[in-house]
């Protein structure tokens, strides 16, 4: 449709437990951002930004969630509060989606496209991704 666009793909950064080994993670990343470019013959930039996203996800678990590594064996998503994991998703997903589409622009006289791109995309995965965590989610 234009300017919507939904990543759900990205949840896997958010979800994927915190370990001290970050290299598993990183790769497995990678290959699912490559499989996406793969099946969508974008050369490479779905790879890069969930890369990034993935690389400075810990940065941001300090700063909204004050974690640090003795924590991370017991850190869950789900058992935080509803604003800080908002807070955490929408920063990631929108810094996923504006390298996305800067690198699918490589412009920046299409900075209105990008911008538009960026925060419309972003608000549609962000609906996708908190109804499908609503719905999935057990009730207890």
């Amino acid at each position: 449709m234009g300017y919507v666009n939904p990543y759900l793909y990205i949840a896997f950064v958010f979800l994927y437990p915190l370990k001290v080994n970050r290299f598993p993670f990183l790769f497995a990343s990678f290959m699912l951002g490559l499989g996406v470019d793969f099946f969508s013959d974008s050369g490479g930039i779905h790879a890069f930004s969930i890369l990034t996203i993935a690389y400075i996800r810990l940065f941001f678990v300090k700063v909204y969630f004050r974690k640090y590594e003795a924590d991370y064996p017991f850190f869950n998503l789900h058992s935080e509060s509803f604003g800080k994991v908002f807070n955490f998703v929408v920063t990631l997903t929108l810094i996923h989606h504006f390298i996305l589409f800067s690198f699918a622009n490589f412009s920046f006289n299409n900075i209105s496209h990008i911008l538009l791109n960026s925060l419309f995309s972003g608000i549609f995965t962000l609906i996708l991704y908190f109804l499908g965590n609503y719905i999935l989610s057990k009730k207890q």
